[in-house]
């Protein structure tokens, strides 16, 4: 029902002497300027009307037809003309109703409807807006409340989980890694509350609150704009409703929004673009990222550099580098750890296996499910895991990095799984997944690191676990079938060790092991144990002994020696990894970072910020402690034990792998030129040429070849230091 009521005047906290310095009233002559130009004012004598003070700095034959109350203070307006595209405007207000708003200079406000409670910087467009209003207690978008608001009126997300056990409260300057700590780790009742302290802090709750639009923004053709806070260079033409949002957008990285796009309490990231009938709610957009083409995104944090399109996401945790395309996808309920790749008709998280929605889906980065796969509740994948078209009745556990999951061959109700598939089998394309996502990131202000690496600790840390999962299920299969060895044997690390040890002397070993894990009730058949586990060793290697190499490097010694390894070795060790939002974070840290929290020594959400910076820093010293330790996990002595022919074995196996990763990459790409299914469709090698390139040409190849070389030769020479 519409309320009547009288004037208001002057809301008691709106002139200030900040926002009333150089300007002055108007004089007669001014006033019936205006009216002459049939402009009306709810105050018949002017007096709440406040103009810029400088010499020539307020032309009143400028303003037309329109319609002014509470108070109006405008800066410069004088005859200039602001263009955008092939939008131009002369400055000024013509054919608008305003209201208690602060314009500052040249400004063209066209066709405005209705203009109430806000502040806008220089140079901004509004033309065709039907409503543009804030409330005094608006929260543009963040989880915080105003005075006198209960509980109950907070705004939270409910990501990874549909029942919001998980629910996060957004904040203009969160990142998926904020996201993470604080939906992940739900056993601390203390932890949960300081989350909301931070998110709280800075916030007077005052009733005093200006909608705001930055320096040189664009609106226009626009239905609806509710407590919105614009950022600097946004551009929004043509949406239908913007209601409690903040847009963060700067003249580096300028923010859109486009036709009939719906956005309601949420932060969309600097950078970032929304386009063509996109609805978003209750969300947290990251930089650099794109919604568009009818997608739905509700309930979700979307990390920096991602795109989504055509296609629905519901209650969802996304990392940096996500990308799901495709009109008939589904994602919900879910955590996914970015790098990832959605494909057409892949439905994740559509089956629940309960009746209450409380299910979730938990797949580290990398994660690529194929044509029309569909999951079940619980479901979780370990990094880069491809998974091929099919429908999964029932839920998977998937511990294999890099490995491939299939639909059991023959019928048979057991899931197949290739461990260590893509460096057997694609190599080009993980390869290559490091300069892709550096190539994608045009973030200008980064706030938080992101590893693109798929070879980083965080992988390293799960083929390690997948190893020894190998070495126990080779076990079983070989007291299964009555290994001679075995027999007499007992003691359980002996056992381990004989089953090790068959894996290293039987190479050319064809068998199956069956995992119990990996999927319920029927379980999974592990294809190409031996090879995984060989190639699993030669990967751990090679991050390794790159990885030492680039410490060296860095310290301007091509070798290394006993000194810099016992210089390694006092650098702190960290053996447990996670991902928080991208970037690789030891474990203990993070348990760091939360006991930092709780005592208040961190006490905003811009030093968490900096805590994570502060890892950023030491981050290759991290790794390069962490190379050493694998390098003797591997070999089960210390370094200064390994004789030279164990350093001929670590360099010749890392040589091998440098040169797999060029010639596999290398061959991977050729079978676009070679293979015929391929090059049918061409009249010649020149027209294919044409379209596809050369494999001549292509710069990854080029680039990778080079890198080969340098790398190989300079491993040769890297343990000499030791062996003297």
């Amino acid at each position: 029902m519409v309320k009547v009521e009288k004037s208001a005047g002057f809301p008691d906290f709106a002139l200030t002497k900040e926002l009333l310095a150089g300007k002055r009233h108007l004089t007669s002559q001014e006033i019936k300027i205006l009216e002459k130009n049939m402009n009306h004012n709810d105050d018949p004598s002017w007096n709440n009307f406040y103009v810029d003070d400088s010499q020539n700095g307020f032309d009143p034959s400028l303003i037309h037809l329109s319609f002014f109350s509470g108070f109006v203070i405008l800066g410069k307006v004088e005859k200039l003309t602001l263009n955008y595209n092939d939008l131009h405007l002369e400055c000024g207000i013509i054919s608008s109703k305003i209201n208690n708003c602060v314009i500052e200079n040249d400004c063209a406000i066209h066709n405005v409807n209705y203009l109430d409670n806000y502040h806008l910087g220089n140079r901004v467009i509004l033309f065709n807006i039907q409503e543009m209003c804030c409330t005094n207690h608006s929260k543009f978008g963040n989880g915080i409340l105003k005075k006198g608001e209960p509980e109950e009126h907070r705004i939270w997300i409910g990501v990874a989980n549909e029942n919001e056990g998980r629910k996060i409260l957004p904040f203009e300057s969160m990142i998926p890694a904020d996201a993470y700590i604080w939906s992940h780790y739900r056993e601390d009742s203390d932890l949960l509350k300081r989350f909301v302290e931070l998110t709280e802090k800075g916030n007077s709750g005052e009733l005093n609150t200006f909608g705001v639009v930055g320096d040189d923004a664009v609106l226009k053709n626009t239905s609806i704009i509710k407590d919105a806070k614009i950022g600097a260079a946004t551009y929004i033409k043509g949406a239908f409703k913007l209601k409690n949002i903040t847009v963060l957008s700067s003249e580096e990285e300028p923010s859109q929004i486009g036709e009939g796009v719906e956005m309601v309490n949420g932060i969309l990231g600097f950078g970032s673009k929304v386009f063509y009938q996109a609805v978003a709610i209750r969300f947290v957009i990251g930089r650099n990222c794109q919604v568009k083409y009818g997608a739905r995104l509700l309930n979700s944090v979307l990390g920096d550099n991602s795109t989504v399109s055509c296609c629905e996401v519901l209650n969802n945790l996304i990392f940096p580098f996500h990308e799901q395309h495709h009109n008939s996808s589904f994602l919900i309920a879910t955590t996914v750890m970015g790098q990832s790749n959605i494909a057409a008709g892949a439905t994740i998280g559509s089956n629940h296996n309960s009746r209450s929605p409380d299910g979730e889906i938990f797949a580290k980065r990398g994660f690529w499910p194929g044509l029309c796969s569909d999951f079940k509740h619980n479901s979780r994948f370990a990094s880069f895991v491809l998974v091929s078209k099919g429908s999964y009745q029932y839920e998977l556990d998937i511990p294999y990095p890099f490995a491939l999951v299939a639909p059991g061959n023959n019928g048979s109700s057991q899931i197949t799984i290739i461990p260590a598939w893509w460096f057997m089998y694609d190599m080009f394309a993980i390869t290559r997944n490091k300069n892709k996502f550096l190539k994608r990131d045009k973030r200008v202000t980064k706030v938080q690191a992101i590893e693109t690496d798929p070879l980083a600790p965080d992988t390293m840390q799960e083929i390690m676990s997948a190893l020894d999962r190998l070495i126990g299920l080779t076990l079983n299969h070989l007291k299964s079938i009555n290994y001679k060895p075995l027999l007499k044997e007992e003691n359980y690390e002996r056992q381990y060790q004989i089953a090790k040890d068959y894996l290293h002397q039987n190479p050319a070993a064809e068998f199956v092991l069956e995992d119990s894990i990996c999927q319920k009730k029927y379980g999974a058949s592990i294809c190409k144990p031996v090879q995984a586990y060989k190639m699993y060793r030669k990967i751990v290697k090679y991050f390794a002994t790159r990885t030492l190499m680039e410490y060296c490097e860095a310290l301007n010694s091509q070798v290394l020696t006993l000194e810099l390894v016992e210089r390694i070795r006092k650098l702190p060790l960290y053996t447990q990894w996670e991902n928080a939002g991208g970037q690789i974070i030891p474990s203990e840290k993070i348990r760091e970072l939360f006991q930092n929290i709780k005592n208040g020594s961190i006490n905003s959400w811009e030093k968490v910020h900096q805590f994570y910076k502060a890892c950023e820093s030491d981050y290759e010293q991290y790794k390069v402690r962490y190379a050493l330790f694998l390098l003797e996990q591997l070999y089960s002595r210390p370094i200064e034990e390994f004789s030279v022919d164990l350093y001929r074995n670590i360099t010749d196996d890392v040589s091998v792998v440098a040169y797999d990763i060029y010639h596999a990459s290398l061959k991977s790409r050729e079978k676009d030129y070679t293979d015929y299914y391929r090059n049918m469709l061409y009249s010649s090698e020149t027209e294919m040429e044409a379209v596809i390139g050369s494999l001549e040409d292509n710069s990854f190849l080029r680039e990778l070849n080079v890198s080969t070389e340098v790398f190989t030769t300079k491993i040769r020479e890297m343990f000499v230091g030791l062996t003297k």
